[in-house]
């Protein structure tokens, strides 16, 4: 086989695969949203620790509450947890949103510590939440549309244009062009 359709097979299975994780992502927001939003019962919720057996307290029952604890909870926790994998499998495992834990993951491979962590943890997080709780589109958007006549002896057309559920009729004049 030459190498030029040997780099296109491989550009068609990579863009293929491309199109396999969209179609994946796509159906994960229409079908898992929900759940991932929902409150947990209690006996799923996560436990913040500072290390073993030194509970804080406090727990979260849901993404938006896990959310909010970010910003309360001692930075010792958020360390002990993130760098023993514990927020990435609680989501995985838990929430369902494989997205939100390879998120955490990456965070956790930049090794952060501190307010820091506590800063980007909370970006991360809520940023994913606020994006879960935006209403989905349920009907396609209409792109809008122009007609122009260029002949230059034609009868002015009247013209439709469409933007989004809205349109507007008018008269198109016939462009001279020099």
């Amino acid at each position: 086989m030459d190498s030029g359709l040997s780099e296109l097979l491989n550009l068609k299975n990579h863009l293929l695969l491309k199109r396999k994780r969209l179609v994946e992502r796509i159906v994960l927001s229409e079908t898992k949203t929900p759940k991932i939003l929902k409150p947990l019962s209690r006996d799923k919720a996560f436990y913040f620790f500072t290390s073993i057996g030194n509970y804080t307290g406090e727990s979260a029952a849901s993404l938006e509450e896990f959310s909010k604890k970010i910003l309360d909870i001692n930075v010792k926790s958020l360390e002990f947890h993130l760098y023993r994998g514990d927020f990435e499998r609680w989501i995985a495992e838990a929430l369902e949103d494989s997205e939100l834990a390879t998120k955490i993951k990456r965070l956790k491979e930049l090794k952060p510590i501190g307010i820091d962590l506590r800063d980007r943890l909370y970006l991360i997080v809520s940023k994913h939440y606020e994006n879960l709780k935006k209403p989905r589109p349920t009907t396609a958007t209409t792109t809008p549309t122009t007609t122009t006549t260029t002949n230059t002896f034609a009868k002015p057309k009247t013209t439709t244009i469409t933007f989004g559920k809205s349109e507007s009729r008018g008269v198109v004049k016939p462009q001279v062009e020099d």
